[in-house]
């Protein structure tokens, strides 16, 4: 490391964000290249016997295996810590749901307990409700915007609570400072899916998270390139407890895929600048369209949580979700219609892209707890991405026509 290197990387946390996301944890090899390296290898060589004795003793730094670490994705880390307010250390994962994986069993055992709400992604619903309990994991499932039953629900056996915010796919806000002061009462560590609101509208831990997951393939690739994901905390939880269950059970990113979420953050602050532009037009749209009978955004006053949202939010988010005035199959005659905004279960793109909940990304979840959290077989959920927002409500508004009549 040379000499400017060693002082970009003491300044690096006192940068502002635009900055972070561009020069963050940058690593150049000896070749001084300009752009971050690929470096895509399985192995790494020792210059002795000795050095790879130490080096699998701890003894001395550097790389022993892609499924441990890898130059790439230690530069992908390190951006990440950067820009996570509070973060201390952080293991990138193959996928988003490898993260959510990771963070809890790695951190549970048989008979701990978890809090969780029902408002939660279908896979992450599975976890929690399906795979945890197998391995003699109590669970308790609540309403996540009643704080009461946070309170209620939270027990000294409760080793950790875990929860989306906003939630997939009804956009719900869970009060992340209250909620994470009644688990450290009784020890219990707080995992927030930060994934919707995006690191940089939300920042988890400095309102009392201890632990935060992203699904990299979102917002920070941004480009439907790639999946991936990763999980960050304190050094202690990280070092001690994740990466050695990461280590051994090898969800491992890929150092093509950590290069490309690289890239992808380089532009994330501006993405999603433009994006949440484009959605307060598009809410706005909805709100006032006759063929629309509910329209939910954390920036519209009409939420719930409105005032939750703006506490917590430094704006309302790249998602909408709203329920057409009909049933499943004029809601599917709305889908059909559009030609400009593609049909994917995907979110956070460049790509605008609308889903049906009920009958995708939530199929797997029981019809009685469909109903309980809101998402009707009328409902779709919206990501807006880079588009014009007028060719974006023009689109929509040829969809919705053929509901007026």
């Amino acid at each position: 490391m040379t000499k400017k290197d060693e002082i970009a990387a003491q300044r690096a946390n006192t940068y502002r964000t635009a900055t972070k996301l561009v020069r963050g944890g940058t690593k150049r090899s000896q070749f001084n290249e300009t752009s971050e390296a690929i470096f895509m290898n399985s192995g790494f060589v020792y210059d002795s016997a000795e050095q790879a004795a130490g080096r699998f003793k701890g003894e001395n730094e550097g790389y022993i295996y892609s499924r441990y670490a890898n130059p790439t994705l230690s530069m992908f880390e390190e951006r990440m810590i950067l820009l996570e307010d509070g973060a201390e250390a952080a293991r990138a994962t193959a996928s988003g749901m490898a993260a959510v994986n990771g963070a809890l069993m790695s951190l549970l055992k048989a008979g701990d307990h978890v809090v969780a709400p029902k408002a939660l992604f279908g896979s992450c619903l599975y976890i929690i409700q399906t795979i945890l309990p197998r391995f003699g994991v109590n669970i308790t499932l609540i309403d996540g915007t009643d704080i009461d039953q946070w309170r209620t629900a939270i027990t000294e056996n409760t080793a950790c609570v875990f929860f989306e915010t906003p939630s997939n796919p009804a956009l719900e806000i869970m009060d992340i400072a209250a909620i994470s002061e009644l688990a450290h009462k009784v020890g219990a560590k707080v995992i927030v899916d930060n994934v919707f609101a995006t690191p940089i509208l939300q920042h988890p831990l400095t309102l009392g998270a201890d632990i935060v997951v992203y699904s990299a393939t979102k917002h920070i690739d941004g480009q439907g390139r790639c999946l991936g994901g990763i999980v960050l905390g304190s050094e202690e939880f990280v070092e001690d407890t994740l990466a050695p269950y990461l280590k051994h059970t090898g969800p491992a990113l890929s150092p093509f895929n950590a290069w490309n979420l690289l890239k992808g953050l380089e532009t994330l602050e501006l993405r999603i600048a433009k994006q949440c532009d484009n959605t307060e037009k598009v809410a706005a749209f909805l709100s006032n369209h006759p063929a629309v009978s509910r329209v939910i955004y954390p920036g519209l006053e009409t939420h719930p949580q409105y005032g939750l949202a703006k506490r917590q939010m430094s704006r309302g988010g790249t998602l909408i979700s709203f329920e057409v005035a009909g049933d499943q199959e004029a809601t599917f005659a709305v889908l059909n219609r559009l030609s400009l905004i593609d049909i994917s279960n995907n979110l956070g793109d460049a790509k605008s892209l609308i889903t049906h909940p009920t009958t995708t990304t939530h199929s797997s979840v029981d019809a009685e707890t469909k109903l309980e959290l809101g998402i009707t077989e009328s409902l779709l959920r919206i990501s807006i991405g880079l588009e014009d927002a007028d060719d974006l409500i023009e689109d929509l508004g040829y969809a919705l026509s053929s509901q007026n009549g």
